[in-house]
């Protein structure tokens, strides 16, 4: 499978490696399978008076859908990279974030599997990082800040609040975002004039079976480029270590596996 041209710092390592070992089982001709068409019809611009059940609905889809895939997505710092997403069929997922760490000089992973959510670094030449991965949250808990790349909660820790229809959120309708490959859009926003919304408020958008095919929220916009079947389970991409994990600033250098091994 060939990653797209043109998309910011290229491909770097951990993503190459993501795509051979998470996107591989293309056809047999080497060709990946292209993104999911929907049948569901474009939605026109508004609020409509079930635009929450539709988005409900969806999200609860999505929260059994297994899938690998390709996506681009530019930052609001208008850089662009790559992001692998993968949520296995054992439920585990990873979402392989390029140039996501460290001032954007360090690939990063959020991985999550049933012992919690590691924070994962890949050695780059630019950047003195030794691979490992950090625990960093124990299961239904946020990755704390100081070390999340943010990205990962697109793909699976908004779909629970999506799906709860007691959630602070106001729902609409609206025209699909440019390059958003069929399905539905929908503007989230929270019902509180203050306080912290309960999801990343922005624009997201499904495929009829669950996919999501482009979001665009305060810090970037997401847009798939292709998606493949799943593998059985997520790997880590390096060692279980103790220590800190990558911090999201340039100043932020140490890594993981310098701050101290596994006890």
């Amino acid at each position: 499978m060939h990653p797209p041209s043109g998309s910011g710092r290229g491909l770097p390592a951990l993503i190459a490696t993501a795509l051979v070992l998470g996107l591989a089982g293309c056809g047999d001709d080497g060709t990946p399978d292209a993104a999911p068409a929907s049948s569901a019809p474009v939605t026109a611009t508004g609020a409509t008076a079930d635009a929450r059940s539709q988005l409900t609905g969806l999200a609860a889809i999505a929260l059994d859908r297994r899938y690998a895939a390709l996506y681009a997505f530019t930052g609001d710092n208008g850089v662009a990279r790559n992001v692998v997403a993968t949520v296995a069929g054992d439920g585990s997922w990873r979402v392989d974030i390029a140039n996501g760490a460290l001032g954007g000089t360090a690939d990063v992973s959020i991985v999550h599997n049933p012992n919690g959510v590691y924070q994962c670094s890949l050695s780059m030449s630019g950047t003195p990082v030794t691979p490992g991965c950090v625990h960093v949250a124990t299961k239904g808990e946020k990755v704390p800040s100081r070390y999340d790349p943010r990205v990962q909660r697109l793909f699976r820790q908004w779909l629970p609040v999506f799906t709860d229809r007691n959630s602070a959120l106001s729902v609409s309708a609206v025209r699909p975002l440019d390059g958003a490959q069929g399905g539905a859009c929908y503007s989230v926003d929270s019902i509180f004039a203050s306080g912290d919304a309960p999801v990343d408020v922005g624009v997201y958008c499904y495929s009829a079976d669950g996919l999501l095919t482009a979001a665009r929220v305060g810090f970037g916009v997401l847009t798939l480029v292709r998606q493949v079947a799943a593998p059985p389970t997520v790997q880590f991409p390096g060692p279980e270590v103790g220590g800190e994990a990558m911090g999201m600033h340039a100043s932020s250098i140490e890594s993981p596996a310098a701050s101290g091994a596994a006890g």
